[in-house]
């Protein structure tokens, strides 16, 4: 249908794609053990929803200026580095005031972590230059409609993906609540975290397409 080929590959590579460790499921894992599993879906949402424009920008071409344009995806990239360090050094100063360890802990609304995982996602130019590089193998020359297949291949990767994400939010909640970690040793598990979201900020920020 609409040219596309080899599906089950794509099916399978794709979900050992979505489960390599990164700056999505970072954060899913870090508002799990904070606050739930409600919370890491919420960013897991959020994290689909981001890379839903992706796919729709790229069956659409503009994700193609990223890919060609130097200028364009430099300002991306920055603005990406710069969210990701903000979020780290948010984590990692967050706690710095909490030396006790029944001191509460302030938990994020379900709409400020979604909107935390959809830029994550969104401001990250290298899942455009994913999406540009990996789909159209899966799409034959002759295709119908090289943009509907386009589509239909991202969305069922971003199925495989939120497949993935619930089940890191659920396995995170509950290895967290087994634990009943202290606030304190959750402090620092936060900086800890951060300080991984600051070195994907500075990873981001030297990537180069080259």
């Amino acid at each position: 249908m609409f040219g596309i080929h080899d599906l089950g590959l794509f099916v399978i590579s794709g979900l050992l794609l979505n489960m390599a460790p990164g700056p999505d499921s970072l954060l899913i894992v870090s508002r799990s053990a904070a606050q739930g599993w409600r919370s890491g879906s919420a960013a897991a949402l959020g994290i689909g929803s981001g890379t839903l424009v992706h796919i729709f920008a790229a069956a659409l071409g503009l994700s193609t200026i990223l890919a060609t344009s130097a200028m364009a995806f430099m300002i991306v990239k920055y603005i990406g580095a710069a969210y990701l360090l903000y979020m780290g050094c948010k984590l990692v100063f967050s706690r710095a005031a909490a030396p006790t360890i029944n001191t509460p802990v302030q938990e994020l609304a379900y709409k400020i972590i979604f909107l935390q995982g959809f830029f994550c996602n969104l401001l990250n130019p290298k899942v455009a230059v994913f999406f540009l590089a990996f789909v159209p193998q899966f799409i034959s020359n002759d295709s119908p409609s090289k943009a509907l297949a386009f589509i239909l291949l991202g969305c069922i990767f971003n199925a495989n993906g939120m497949l993935w994400c619930h089940f890191l939010a659920i396995s995170s909640a509950k290895i967290s609540h087994r634990i009943q970690v202290s606030n304190m040793f959750a402090s620092w598990i936060d900086r800890t975290i951060g300080a991984i979201f600051i070195s994907f900020g500075i990873k981001l920020a030297l990537y180069s397409r080259n």
